[in-house]
């Protein structure tokens, strides 16, 4: 079933790069505000991405939090190009190279976790705690994202988003999980977070995307949400993690792939630009320049 749940999960998470992509051009357009809910675009985008979610919701009911959550990674390199296509440009070089690199990195860290499936356990005072932790989280970057501009508020922001939706999977695969075919034990405050945890991290996304660095976005909360999963998987829910020596240098080489993808994406101007006004025409009268005068 392990499979199974992989292969949902890739094409859950290809549907959420694309809906991804249609939100944040229209973030971008009219920026985090109740504004976005007049374009039919942003809507389609969240179908889509509602749709991707929901598939990885049903592979995280077949297969462990710490296999799952990687697949999404790898969507990256499709995400990028999707909006530098949905903003009139060609990818850039730099985003194509960046985006493969952060990819390919946390992919290499996340398959050095071993595959061992277990019915996850989540105690009310751990969930509690997990909520907590991450709600400053969020405090805390978006208090001096506020304060910052460019690729690092965006990055920032990605922080906070990228914790969120990794909160959301844990719960998700705390319910799918631990159903064993008893549909009773969706009756449970577990439940009931999921939803409104999904709104919180939705708000907050759109809040990174609006900054204009959709590579930077997206990379962080691709970067953000599966190791914050994978963590919570290992020490909330009893998930393996890898303890062998040998796998320190493999794990060193993935992440400073990882770091250099980020650090590229970062570098890159926002997908948004406003044109400077273009200066009035003079009249060239007898040699000499002379301002045109209002008719």
């Amino acid at each position: 079933m392990t499979w199974v749940g992989v292969a949902i999960a890739l094409v859950g998470a290809l549907g959420y790069a694309l809906g991804a992509a249609l939100q944040q051009f229209e973030a971008v357009s009219e920026g985090a505000t109740l504004a976005l809910v007049r374009r039919p675009r942003w809507w389609i985008g969240g179908v889509i991405g509602f749709t991707g979610a929901s598939l990885h919701a049903v592979a995280l009911s077949l297969a462990p939090l710490v296999v799952v959550q990687p697949v999404s990674v790898a969507t990256l390199v499709f995400a990028v190009p999707l909006a530098a296509t949905l903003h009139g440009r060609r990818p850039r070089r730099a985003e194509i190279a960046g985006s493969i690199a952060v990819a390919v990195g946390l992919l290499g860290l996340m398959l050095l976790v071993p595959a061992h499936n277990v019915t996850p356990v989540l105690s009310d005072a751990h969930a509690l705690e997990l909520i907590g932790c991450v709600a400053l989280v969020v405090a805390v970057t978006f208090t001096v994202a506020r304060r910052l501009k460019g690729p690092a508020k965006a990055l920032l922001m990605a922080v906070g988003a990228g914790a969120v939706t990794a909160t959301v999977s844990t719960f998700v695969r705390v319910v799918g999980g631990g159903l064993q075919g008893d549909l009773g034990h969706l009756l449970h405050w577990f439940t009931l977070a999921i939803p409104v945890l999904l709104v919180c991290a939705v708000v907050l996304l759109q809040k990174s995307y609006a900054v204009g660095y959709f590579g930077i976005a997206y990379a962080g909360v691709q970067v953000v949400d599966p190791i914050t999963s994978v963590t919570a998987g290992a020490v909330l829910l009893g998930e393996s993690l890898p303890t062998e020596a040998g796998k320190a240098v493999p794990a060193l080489l993935a992440a400073g792939l990882l770091i250099a993808g980020t650090v590229t994406l970062g570098r890159l101007t926002p997908d948004q630009s406003k044109p400077a006004a273009a200066p009035a025409e003079p009249d060239r009268i007898g040699g000499s320049v002379v301002a045109s005068e209002a008719a």
